[in-house]
């Protein structure tokens, strides 16, 4: 096959200057360039950066998906890219061969859908979080997987074009695990690949405001929109479960029961359930889609 055509989407608030100037660095550093890197600003002008890149300054955040899908629609309607890498505008490309890898990884399997990014602090640790398996001991174990982390991974336009770009309306929060269920369901391989490293601060999720919520509601809104009608109950009552026993604050399990209500009553865009031939698929791989 030949050598797939790579593009680049980062979506910015404004907010991390240094941090953006260094990974659109990294991005220009890039043995193999890319055809064409779109930066997006959520609710931000990007009048100071001065960087060569296709610049979409957006009047009002979009949330992490919607600013993503703002870049994506540009490249996957140029047809100038077959592949497009995404990454966090606070992660940086460590190493300068991460596009040529990525280039040969989608043209050696066309049913390749997506690569994830190992992400690592300065340190070169990975957290057992940003590890997209259950048993996360080794985050150098190399494989297909069913989820991947939005920090840094690489998406086939072909698949896009097939199952739709992110689900907007979630704004924060489990877009990455409704995106890979329609990839996997419509039959694309995830693959993670811990030789290709995002690095990224150590943070924690609940930094971002209104996490609790957010995840919450659309944890729910995940199991109405893909799920099979069985399988709804389970996976939202494990979820439970789990919240119960792992968030100690008060006001923390208030937000989250309160966007877990929130995802009960309210719209939760076009219900497609996934088939039972790919929750075996999910199972096979190790994780199915119940945690």
């Amino acid at each position: 096959m030949s050598l797939p055509r790579l593009g680049v989407v980062i979506v910015t608030m404004g907010n991390r200057p240094r941090e953006l100037e260094a990974l659109l660095a990294s991005v220009e550093k890039q043995d193999v360039p890319a055809a064409r890197v779109v930066l997006v600003g959520n609710a931000t002008p990007l009048t100071d950066v001065g960087r060569d890149v296709t610049k979409v300054p957006l009047e009002e955040n979009l949330g992490c998906p919607g600013g993503r899908n703002a870049g994506l629609e540009i490249l996957c309607a140029s047809g100038e890219v077959d592949v497009v890498v995404e990454l966090d505008d606070d992660g940086l490309l460590v190493a300068d061969d991460v596009f040529r890898r990525v280039r040969q990884l989608f043209a050696d399997e066309t049913e390749l859908g997506i690569v994830g990014f190992r992400v690592a602090d300065e340190h070169g640790r990975t957290e057992r979080r940003w590890v997209p398996r259950l048993r996360a001991g080794d985050p150098m174990r190399r494989g297909p997987v069913t989820a991947f982390l939005g920090g840094g991974h690489a998406l086939s336009v072909p698949m896009l074009r097939r199952i739709g770009l992110w689900p907007a309306e979630f704004f924060f929060g489990h877009e990455e695990t409704d995106l890979a269920w329609r990839a996997l369901d419509d039959g694309w391989r995830i693959l993670y690949e811990p030789e290709l490293v995002l690095q990224h601060p150590r943070t924690s999720p609940a930094r971002h405001a209104g996490h609790y919520r957010h995840t919450a509601r659309n944890r729910v809104w995940l199991a109405r929109r893909r799920l099979p009608i069985p399988l709804i109950p389970v996976y939202l009552g494990v979820w439970v479960l789990l919240t119960t026993a792992r968030v100690r604050s008060v006001g923390a399990l208030g937000a989250w029961l309160g966007g877990f209500l929130e995802g009960l009553r309210t719209p939760c865009g076009p219900r497609t359930a996934m088939r039972w031939r790919t929750v075996w698929r999910m199972t096979r791989l190790g994780r199915p889609p119940l945690i």
